[in-house]
């Protein structure tokens, strides 16, 4: 290494140049690392399955990590196998910046927006009058807040073009476990017979408490709590920080059904995004998937969620 360092910063008239090698090697330390993506076969398949499917760089990293160190996590079913490899999200990222937009579309590889400021939330929707029997979410308890225990879920909807299409969203706190609702419209009676017909799907243990904003659609949210067993809370009045998974859940939905486009109602086609982002690795949940987190709360296994 010793005779290499010499070649490589040495003339045969000057001999070694101390501050020539100083800043070569400056300038190597600055260059990109090597792609090691692009340079591997099996690693480049993997992670451009995990693009296609909506993965962020960091969630695939994780995710490799996680396989790699964790004989009982095995590989997702759309994924490639990578043979035990891991990358960094940085080296993906290098990967992806090298690419043509045009040959990442063909691919169909779209990577998800970044904000730099968080967008106050519209009020596009009817919100009519005050809802009856409402009770408020400070009265949920700690255990929800601090995801504790499972079953405490978040509710909303989002709208598509022109207001006149919806879906409902809720997800399970602990797990992030997410369902898509379709639904006719935003009218209270359909609302509240989504909702039950999802949770009469669900063990108990997975009932324990319902958040939702004031919105109008959930006017009958007795019927949704007699029908379920399950206490509904209301949110402050523009207070999405009262619910937060929900509303961290919506923009990953929006990735699907931006803002201005007709959200169908049609079931089977929602369920197929819910199950996309269902198999997304978190890293709070030590990159497990919601749908292994939420298999694993079912199971009576211990605390799943990193952070609160």
């Amino acid at each position: 290494m010793i005779l290499r360092e010499l070649h490589r910063n040495s003339t045969k008239t000057r001999g070694y140049q101390a501050v020539t090698a100083d800043v070569r090697a400056q300038r190597r330390r600055a260059r990109p690392q090597q792609r090691k993506v692009a340079g591997d076969p099996v690693l480049q398949a993997r992670v451009e399955a995990d693009l296609a499917a909506s993965w962020t760089p960091n969630e695939i990293a994780g995710r490799l990590r996680l396989e790699a160190t964790d004989p009982t996590v095995e590989r997702m079913a759309n994924s490639a196998d990578a043979r035990g490899r891991t990358v960094s999200g940085e080296a993906i990222y290098q990967y992806i910046y090298a690419i043509p937009k045009g040959e990442l579309a063909r691919k169909g590889i779209f990577l998800q927006s970044k904000r730099t400021k968080r967008r106050p939330r519209t009020t596009g929707r009817t919100r009519g009058g005050p809802i009856v029997g409402m009770v408020p979410i400070a009265e949920r308890g700690e255990d929800a807040a601090q995801r504790r225990v499972p079953g405490h879920w978040e509710g909303d909807l989002i709208i598509g073009k022109n207001g006149t299409s919806c879906a409902a969203t809720l997800v399970e706190r602990m797990s992030g476990f997410t369902g898509l609702l379709a639904l006719p419209s935003k009218h209270a009676e359909p609302t509240a017979d989504a909702v039950i017909e999802f949770f009469n799907d669900l063990p108990e243990m997975m009932k324990a408490s319902l958040a939702w904003d004031q919105g109008s659609e959930m006017a009958q949210h007795a019927k949704v709590s007699l029908a379920t067993a399950m206490p509904v809370y209301f949110a402050d009045p523009h207070s999405p920080w009262q619910r937060p998974s929900n509303e961290n859940t919506n923009r990953l939905y929006r990735e699907y059904l931006p803002k201005g486009t007709v959200i169908p109602d049609h079931q089977p086609y929602l369920t197929t995004i819910a199950e996309e982002i269902n198999n997304r690795p978190r890293r709070r949940l030590g990159y497990l998937t919601p749908t292994e987190a939420f298999a694993r709360l079912l199971a009576g296994e211990p605390h799943v969620a990193s952070t609160p």
